[in-house]
């Protein structure tokens, strides 16, 4: 498996493009689309917020066939908490792309993200889908990068190359997030497109995995959206002998949907609203993986240790105090903690650390903290980042 550029473009056999439907009052791109030449088998994960999206809800009945051909997304308005009427937009969504592309309704996957509580400008979405539908290319992945933008102020993408059945195989994805991050899910979508032929169930394992060790393992301000959304199209496109059942083949489709989607949840922890740190968080020694999990979950969301990252202040005490609140197995007397090769905290204790040294390493954009349970041989790795006063600015509007 290799990295390589470029996005869902890389990808053959996909069209996709983003255009400007007025829904952003910036003016901005705010509808996307992306399209396989012939169809696809589909899967996704979803969010686990008890109150979903209507696009949830619809593209949670279409993706049941395990057959898709399009995905039309918009941003600037999630087409949550709207009521049935709702349902309808995001069903009457789906019917406008599949008459644009002239394919089923039950091929096509929606999906929004904005605002809450707004119904959907529905004029506006059918200018949108029509441009969307007479603009697509296959170079036009960047432009849907853009047009699901919200908060984020970068387009994130990502792709790999990976050998299957003696085959090259590819694999594209773009995503967006900034806000309303926590794991299972984020506030987030991402479309992810690959040319490998590959068995439905195993596609859609493939993904769960993938987003349980990437999206499920970032946290920006532990709130959970409504209209969280990873879908993932394989066109077969690659022209390999179909994976039917797991060997190396499967895992070196697994390494590269991994890979991916952990690219995309860094950039997501990187770009969180009003971020200025970017923090990589390690638990090892932990009873089970299960504990390293939650002691992560607990530390990442905490507001407490997120402001002491952003003032730079290694109050190392927060920590031990999140973790100790996790629900995991915690021996208060034998905790130790790093940031990055800095040891501060030895059996529970300050190791007598010279603060100005660790101050000196939170001052960097990115850091490492590493904290040892010293109880087993349970581990995870997180990203996260720190909360600033742009935080509140953004979230106040």
């Amino acid at each position: 498996m290799k990295e390589i550029y470029g996005g869902i473009t890389t990808v053959q056999g996909f069209r996709s493009t983003g255009v400007k439907s007025g829904i952003k009052t910036s003016g901005d791109m705010d509808m996307a689309m992306i399209v396989s030449d012939e169809q696809a088998t589909a899967a996704g994960v979803f969010t686990t917020n008890k109150v979903k999206s209507a696009p949830v809800l619809v593209s949670m009945e279409h993706i049941k066939s395990g057959k898709a051909q399009a995905i039309v997304a918009n941003s600037g308005n999630a087409n949550a908490c709207t009521g049935e009427k709702g349902i309808q937009n995001a069903r009457k969504m789906a019917e406008l792309a599949a008459l644009a592309l002239r394919l089923p309704p039950n091929l096509v996957l929606v999906a929004s993200t904005g605002k809450i509580g707004r119904p959907l400008p529905m004029d506006k979405i059918e200018q949108g889908i029509k441009l969307a539908a007479s603009e697509l290319s296959y170079d036009g992945g960047h432009k849907a990068a853009r047009a699901i933008m919200t908060t984020d102020t970068f387009p994130k993408e990502s792709s790999a190359e990976f050998d299957v059945k003696g085959k090259k195989a590819r694999i594209g994805g773009i995503v967006k997030g900034a806000g309303m991050i926590d794991p299972t899910m984020a506030t987030m979508l991402c479309f992810i497109i690959t040319d490998v032929a590959i068995e439905q169930n195993l596609l859609q394992e493939a993904l769960k995995e993938a987003v349980n060790k990437s999206f499920n393992m970032i946290c920006v301000d532990g709130d959970m959206s409504t209209n969280d959304t990873v879908i993932i199209l394989a066109n077969g496109k690659a022209g390999n002998d179909i994976i039917d059942k797991k060997g190396s083949d499967y895992d070196n489709f697994c390494e590269a949907i991994t890979f991916v989607t952990t690219s995309l949840a860094k950039m997501i922890a990187k770009d969180g609203e009003g971020a200025t740190k970017f923090v990589e968080l390690r638990i090892k020694g932990a009873k089970n993986d299960e504990d390293a999990i939650m002691v992560g979950h607990n530390i990442s969301r905490s507001p407490l240790v997120k402001t002491a990252i952003f003032g730079e202040d290694p109050n190392w005490g927060r920590l031990m105090a999140s973790l100790g609140s996790s629900g995991a197995d915690v021996n208060q007397f034998t905790v130790d903690i790093w940031f990055d090769d800095l040891k501060i905290v030895e059996n529970s204790v300050s190791t007598g650390f010279k603060e100005e040294e660790a101050k000196e390493i939170m001052k960097n954009d990115e850091f490492i903290i590493t904290i040892d349970l010293k109880l087993g041989q349970g581990q995870a790795i997180m990203w996260t980042c720190d909360f600033s006063y742009d935080y509140v600015k953004i979230n106040i509007t």
